[in-house]
């Protein structure tokens, strides 16, 4: 599923999207579903990723993409304390972090 903002407010879409950037044989090549907060701040942006973490089934991937160094270092903290796992993370020329995530 892919969050996209309407109006400010989040709906999901469904999404089918592979990832080439993270190359780890534990990564599933497809996440479950997909959350862009990458126009999300601090602390929204580990508050949506709770969210959608709390909306799947344990054992599911999320795949977050968001933007700057207090989300890139938060939110997988933030993540992990929770007992969720921290499958990869890697950030791009660009700026966004692709950070994997399964749901405990």
């Amino acid at each position: 599923m892919d969050i996209r903002r309407r109006n400010n407010s989040p709906t999901m879409v469904p999404v089918n999207m592979k990832s080439n950037v993270m190359n780890t044989q534990n990564v599933p090549a497809e996440a479950d579903r997909v959350l862009d907060i990458t126009g999300e701040v601090c602390p929204m942006t580990f508050v949506r990723t709770r969210l959608a973490l709390d909306a799947m089934a344990p054992g599911q991937t999320l795949l977050v993409l968001l933007r700057g160094d207090e989300p890139r270092l938060n939110v997988p903290r933030t993540a992990a304390e929770q007992g969720h796992q921290v499958l990869a993370q890697d950030t791009d020329a660009t700026g966004v972090t692709r950070l994997m995530l399964r749901r405990r």
